[in-house]
């Protein structure tokens, strides 16, 4: 029986046309992480389960795809990259540090599938590892800013809060530690479901409501990061956990400000808890104003981590952008840059007849020597089909080659954007291609 065709919910096929945008968008972050002097490293999508539960909590440990081997292991696909990391960590002690590592990779999540959230993803991380310094966190979120600015994102914000202050607050509150997981679980929910929201389920949970009234308040914020800061300090001032975080994320907004990214991008927010158990410090967010999506960008200070796998612990920091939102919103926002085509390829050379297959070949070999991603047109073909293929394929340039052509040592070049074509000498050709082809992705650019 013929099995019927299908993709498994919340996974999705990349046709080229996506491929070719996922592979600029990668670049430009791969370009962004490497300036700032992290290296690359890949670990396998399959852990053992052992490594990979027990790391995120009791809600997200449900949604590991586990499963036993051929070999009777229990085993895991990857939840996220961090994991591996610190296993990579504890297995390599001898590795520099800090070690400072990107890495490009899939993950797999057994959740529910909705707009931007999908059961196998991209995640584009960037860690440091063997670093108590808030520089390193500071660093982790400028590489964030620089890759989004760099792909044409404006209207974004970054969230910044501390786990050592939500520590304080359930302190302040006199929570216990069931109590507290609930508040931050309800908490966490504040951008979807809005203060009253909130408030409602906080009731619902059995927080009394002086506690609830008193969270509210420790939790106002200023008009500016710094007042916010300043607001938490007097609230939470005697409490030293809270403090310590408190002052942690003054160094984060000092450096980001001596890095020159603008306040008007920053915001300390109070509320902010990400779910993921093993965070211990600072912890961070990046949302986009439109399309309403969720972050886009998350990640935080993980300093226990790495000894939760190995003899040996190391301080850690890390932010993970999500590589599949970031596609979705430039998609939806029109943000991909003209000459980001359909297609790889830049110039078809037709085939005229079977005569002529050998100064097709000649030719599109001397435009690959130069750079120029060349395709020949497999087999001779009327010319109004070559074109027509040119056409369905976004490819920008077409070399026409006849005989008479062929003969006075001339090709045809054929802007398919602009619709003009000219007789080109052999040994101008190279100029005029890249000429032809500047002037299409001009011309993309200036229709509205």
């Amino acid at each position: 029986m013929k099995a019927t065709p299908q993709v498994l919910k919340g996974m999705r096929d990349f046709l080229p046309s996506r491929m070719i945008l996922r592979h600029y968008v990668i670049d430009e972050l791969r370009r962004v992480f490497e300036r700032f002097g992290f290296e690359p490293l890949q670990t396998p999508a399959i852990e053992y389960a052992e490594t990979l539960e027990g790391k995120f909590g009791e809600e997200a440990d449900k949604l590991i795809y586990r499963f036993e081997d051929r070999g009777g292991r229990e085993v895991g696909l990857r939840y996220d990259l961090t994991v591996p990391l610190a296993r990579v960590v504890s297995m390599y002690p001898e590795m520099v540090k800090p070690f400072k590592r990107y890495q490009i990779a899939p993950v797999w999540r057994a959740e529910r599938p909705q707009k931007g959230r999908y059961r196998e993803f991209y995640q584009c991380d960037v860690d440091v590892v063997g670093s108590t310094s808030m520089i390193a966190d500071a660093e982790v979120v400028i590489i964030a800013y620089q890759a989004l600015r760099q792909l044409g994102f404006r209207g974004f914000l970054i969230l910044l809060n501390n786990r050592k202050i939500l520590q304080g607050v359930a302190l302040k509150l006199d929570l216990d530690e069931e109590q507290a997981a609930r508040v931050w679980r309800i908490i966490d929910k504040w951008d979807k479901i809005g203060p009253e929201g909130v408030r409602s389920e906080l009731s619902d949970a059995g927080i009394p409501s002086e506690k609830v009234e008193q969270l509210y308040r420790l939790f106002e914020s200023g008009a500016t990061s710094v007042d916010t800061l300043e607001s938490l300090k007097n609230r939470l001032g005697d409490v030293p956990i809270a403090l310590e975080g408190i002052r942690e994320l003054e160094q984060i907004v000092r450096y980001l400000d001596l890095s020159e990214v603008p306040a008007a991008f920053v915001r300390v927010d109070p509320h902010m808890v990400r779910g993921l158990d093993y965070y211990t410090g600072p912890i961070f967010e990046v949302v986009v104003e439109q399309p309403r999506i969720g972050s886009i960008c998350g990640g935080g200070r993980y300093d226990r981590l790495v000894g939760a796998l190995g003899p040996a612990q190391f301080p850690a920091v890390g932010i993970s952008i999500g590589l599949d939102r970031l596609i979705d919103v430039i998609d939806e926002l029109g943000m991909a840059p003209a000459d980001v085509r359909d297609t790889v390829t830049q110039v078809l050379v037709t085939v005229f007849e079977p005569s002529l297959l050998g100064a097709s070949l000649g030719v599109a070999a001397s435009l690959r020597a130069a750079g120029i991603n060349t395709e020949v047109y497999l087999e001779p073909d009327k010319l109004a089909h070559q074109l027509r293929y040119a056409s369905r394929k976004n490819v920008p340039v077409v070399v026409i080659m006849g005989p008479d052509e062929v003969s006075r040592g001339e090709v045809v070049v054929r802007n398919m954007v602009t619709g003009r074509q000219d007789q080109i000498e052999r040994g101008a050709l190279l100029s005029a291609i890249e000429n032809e082809l500047e002037t299409a992705v001009t011309t993309v650019v200036a229709r509205p």
